[in-house]
Parts: structure tokens; C-alpha cells; sequence
């Protein structure tokens, strides 16, 4: 076994002994089907802390020959299936992490280390079949296959890192995507590559470099969905065995929507939170909000809107086909949204071609962004939303109105009031605060309708539901009516307590004040009010 060829089970053993493991064995089925077919290019990306790099470890432990990984795969997923047996430890396989050939190599010249550092494990194992000096890894590679017929499995973590890293040196990356063509594409010695990543593969003029990869992107996990976070079942799994509520930790960190899968979970944040018995931002730990801040104050048309927006809970829409797949060649809003998306801070409605913020670990993160100057309108907003918040559980009528009017005033250039929709965004924006001790849920099933925003305590908080119907050029009161008469209190299901009903009309006539405000507080009984 070497460091490059053959790394063996090493990093998956430490995987599999960890407090906390979630087996996703069922990945090696699916390549398992790849090997020497036209499926065999596989280029996943996923942002930061969800697993790839432990996937490559898994693969290498699985496939890599010179060791026996019998018993640490017999009571996973994978030994169940027909092909476990017959591709256990039967592969060469090279291991290339490339941010570690990035940082070491000397004057940039990440090509010639690469080549250099994996020849010289070559060597030691087939330098017997090499003959002369061969010109380079992919010569070596041709020349063994030719001797021996053994094929070799390619493991490339980081693959991106020099197009993320080296944003400035264009001719380096075309460079780099050539020598992985070279090495990789059409050559009989490949029996399967894998690469993962952030970035999907970097497009050029009309074609990619590598165009005989299937991508595998936050825009697109295709089949490998289940194996791009944990799943809900998982998480619920994992809250029952750690005593942490479901509910809260989905609050945190769910929100990742897929086409089949609607609820996939950040891996790395929930075994925090697992491991902590809190929930806490655990992005903080992988990435700086300064590279958010970055993006989000791009001078786009557009942009400072949907992020408002995106803040107030709503969803944009965005066209992702046009991003060219790097972080410099960003000319439009849509390029600056679909990055954010391949980089975690925003989530894809693949049906509805929407981005919006997953959840309240993400929330926190552009919080953190926009308190750092040029986002003074809405900081102000998210600043007095705790007074706002208690001036509403308190029944203050008239303080509440008001106080959504100056909010209004503050963020009336970025999200204009349109509808009850545009509304919403504005309403959920002004009780930011709420988000410690609240699930908000926009336009949730209730009785014999929908109700606008309601607001469910988090388990431990001593604090009442609160139900906000919103009307545009009516009435306040006619909105509580409607949730009475509708029995709005049907979305609380077995909740029991305190219930605040609040109705808010914004009325764009009114001269001194646009936003009236009617608040009822009632008591709930599983799904019954008593008035």
C-alpha cells in the first residue's frame, strides 16, 4: 500500500469507528455499475462538509488491491449486495487530493509535482513493466496496462482547487483541465474516475475538457441523491439515539431540496450538533462569511433585491444554465446566484428553477455578511425586530403598525409591496428575530385554507404560536375573522397553549400610516380555540 497508489482502509476505518457514522455504502452499488461502461466518469460537487472527501475514503478502502477490507464492509449496506464480492479489493487505485499538489508545489508548477510525486510510487511497484524514462504519468499508466492488463481506478478529491484557487491564472487551469483529459479520457487503463469537488467542471468557449463526465451538482444530484447529505430518516435516526429534537435540529439544518429527495440535511452541522447536544452555526467552522459578503455585494442589477428577498423567506428565480462554472467570469445575478447555490449558502428548487436560504444556520451566515457596512437598511430592521416581536405578543396594536411602517420605510427600495406575497417577505424579514425560538412556515395547509405565516414554537421555548394573516387594501380585522372562520388553528395539530392571532393589512392609499394591525390572543386545545 502507498500514499497514492492504493491508499487501502485507513481513512475509512477511522470513518467507520467514529461516535457517529451514517452508512452510505449504498454509493459502491452505484459505481460498482460504472466500472468499464461509458458511465465510468463520475464528477460530484458539493460545497464544503458534506462528505466527499469521506466517499473517495470509502471507495479507495473498498477497491484498493494489496489489503483485505472484508470486515469492514461485512455489516454495511454494501455486503448485501450482488456485487460486493466480486470488485472487493480487485482494483489499482490512485488517490489524488489536489489542494495538497497546490499548496506544495514550487513556482506553480502543479503538473510536474503531481507527476514527479505519484511516478515515484509507480515505479517502486511496476517499475519492472516501465521501460525507459516515460514522459509522463498518462505513458506510465499505458505502458503497465499494456504488460500487465490491470486497470486502475482514479480518486480525485478537490478537483477543482486550482480553478477555485487560482482564479487569476487562466492558461494554469487550461493546463491543468488538459492534463486530466490526457490522463483520463479514451485511455483502456481507466476503469473508473471519480472526482469530487465545489465547482462542476469549468466550461471554455463551447465545449469542456472534459465533457465525458456526468456531473453530479447541487443543481443536479441525478441518482446519487441519497448520497449528498443525510437523508430525514437519517437525521431523525440520529436525534432519537442522541436525545436532540427532531423538529429544532430541521429548523438548523435541513432545507437542501432535490428533484426526488426534498429534505437533505448538511452532514457535517448535524454531527455537530449531535456531538455538542446543541444546536449552534457550525459554517462558521468551514467557511468565512467574508466570502459570502463578497458575492452578495456584487453591483448586478437585481441582486441586492433577491437577497432580501431570499432573506424574507421568499423564493427567486434564477437561471443557472449560463454559469460558466468558476468564481471570477460572474457578469450577470443569475452567475453570482448559481454559485452561491454550488457553494451551500442557497438552496435549488429544480422544478421551479428558485433559489432560497435553506435554513437558519445559512441565515445566520448572511446575517454575519450583511452587518459588515453596505447593508445599513436592512440591519436596522433585523435590529429592531426583537422589539417588534414582544410589542406583538404583548397585543400592542398600534405599536406593532408603526413599527412595520418605519420597517417598511427601510427596505421599500429593495422589496416592493405588490401583493400579499411581496408582504409575506416583508413581515417575515421584520420578525427576524424570531427564528430562536420559532419554525416559520409560509403559506402551511390550515383548515379550510392556507395560513399566511405561522410561527411554532421551538420544544423548551415558553412561548405562544403565533398565526399572522396578511391582506392587502382591506382590512385588519377581516383577516382575523378569516382565520377564525376558516379554523386556521387546524395547522397547529396537537399543539396546545397560547395562540396569537394577528391580521396586517398594508393599505398603499393611506397617507400617515400604510400598515393597520389587529392582534387576538386565544387559547388552543389540540386543534380546538376557545374564544
Amino acid at each position: 500500500m502507498g500514499y497514492y497508489l492504493n491508499p487501502g482502509k485507513k481513512g475509512f476505518a477511522e470513518s467507520v469507528r467514529s461516535k457517529i457514522y451514517v452508512d452510505k455504502t449504498g454509493l459502491i452499488a452505484y459505481t460498482n455499475d460504472c466500472l468499464d461502461t461509458e458511465q465510468k466518469f463520475i464528477c460530484v460537487s458539493r460545497p464544503r462538509r458534506f462528505g466527499k472527501s469521506m466517499a473517495l475514503k470509502m471507495l479507495a478502502a473498498y477497491y484498493s488491491c494489496g489489503c483485505d477490507s472484508r470486515d469492514l464492509f461485512k455489516e454495511l449496506k454494501i455486503a448485501q449486495e450482488a456485487t460486493f464480492e466480486e470488485h472487493l479489493n480487485q482494483y489499482n487505485v490512485i488517490y489524488l487530493t489536489m489542494t495538497q499538489f497546490l499548496i506544495e508545489a514550487k513556482d506553480g508548477s502543479v503538473i510536474e509535482y503531481l507527476e514527479q510525486e505519484v511516478l515515484r510510487e509507480i515505479r517502486k511497484e511496476y517499475g519492472e513493466f516501465l521501460t525507459g524514462e516515460p514522459p509522463g504519468l498518462a505513458a506510465a499508466m499505458r505502458q503497465i496496462y499494456g504488460e500487465t492488463g490491470k486497470e486502475f481506478i482514479f480518486l480525485i478529491d478537490e478537483w477543482d482547487c486550482v480553478v477555485r484557487e487560482r482564479q487569476d491564472f487562466e492558461e494554469m487551469q487550461k493546463q491543468y483541465l488538459d492534463f486530466l483529459r490526457n490522463l483520463l479520457k479514451d485511455q483502456p487503463y481507466v476503469a473508473l474516475a471519480y472526482m469530487t469537488g465545489i465547482l462542476p467542471i469549468k466550461k471554455y468557449g463551447v465545449h469542456s475538457a472534459l465533457n465525458m463526465f456526468t456531473e453530479y451538482s447541487m443543481t443536479n444530484q441525478r441518482e446519487l441523491e441519497e448520497y449528498t447529505g443525510f437523508t430525514e430518516d437519517e437525521v431523525k435516526g440520529l436525534c432519537g439515539r442522541f436525545g436532540m429534537d427532531f423538529e429544532e435540529v430541521a429548523s438548523w439544518y435541513d432545507g437542501y431540496e432535490l428533484r426526488r429527495i426534498q429534505h437533505i440535511y448538511n452532514p457535517k452541522s448535524v454531527v455537530e450538533a449531535m456531538r455538542c447536544k446543541d444546536c449552534d452555526n457550525y459554517w462558521t467552522a468551514t467557511e468565512t462569511y467574508e466570502a459570502l459578503k463578497i458575492y452578495i455585494d456584487m453591483n448586478f442589477d437585481g441582486l441586492r433585491d433577491a437577497i432580501v428577498q431570499m432573506l424574507g423567506g421568499a423564493r427567486v428565480s434564477v437561471r443557472t444554465g449560463k454559469f460558466r462554472n468558476d468564481m471570477c467570469n460572474l457578469n450577470t445575478k443569475d452567475d453570482v446566484l448559481t454559485l452561491l447555490i454550488h457553494l451551500g449558502y442557497l438552496s435549488y428548487d429544480a422544478a421551479g428553477e428558485k433559489a432560497f436560504v435553506p435554513n437558519n444556520e445559512i441565515m445566520g451566515e448572511f446575517e454575519n455578511a450583511i452587518s459588515d457596512g453596505g447593508w445599513e437598511n436592512v440591519m436596522k430592521v433585523i435590529m429592531d425586530s426583537e422589539r417588534l416581536l414582544k410589542d406583538t405578543l404583548d397585543g400592542r396594536e398600534d405599536e406593532t403598525a408603526s413599527a412595520l411602517d418605519r420597517m417598511h420605510t427601510e427596505i421599500a427600495s429593495n422589496l416592493n409591496y405588490n401583493d400579499e406575497s411581496a408582504l409575506g417577505c416583508a413581515i417575515i424579514l421584520a420578525y427576524w428575530s424570531a427564528r430562536k425560538d420559532y419554525k416559520i412556515i409560509r403559506e402551511l395547509p390550515a383548515g379550510y385554507g392556507y395560513a399566511d405565516i405561522v410561527f411554532l414554537p421551538l420544544p423548551g421555548r415558553n412561548k405562544p404560536a403565533i398565526v399572522v394573516e396578511l391582506k392587502y387594501n382591506k382590512e385588519a380585522q377581516a383577516a382575523i375573522q378569516q382565520m377564525k372562520d376558516k379554523k386556521y388553528a387546524d395547522v397547529l395539530k396537537g399543539y396546545s397553549g397560547e395562540v396569537v392571532l394577528v391580521g396586517i393589512n398594508y393599505d398603499k392609499d393611506r397617507k400617515e400610516q400604510g400598515h393597520t394591525c389587529k392582534i387576538e390572543r386565544v387559547e388552543c386545545l389540540g386543534r380546538d380555540i376557545v374564544l
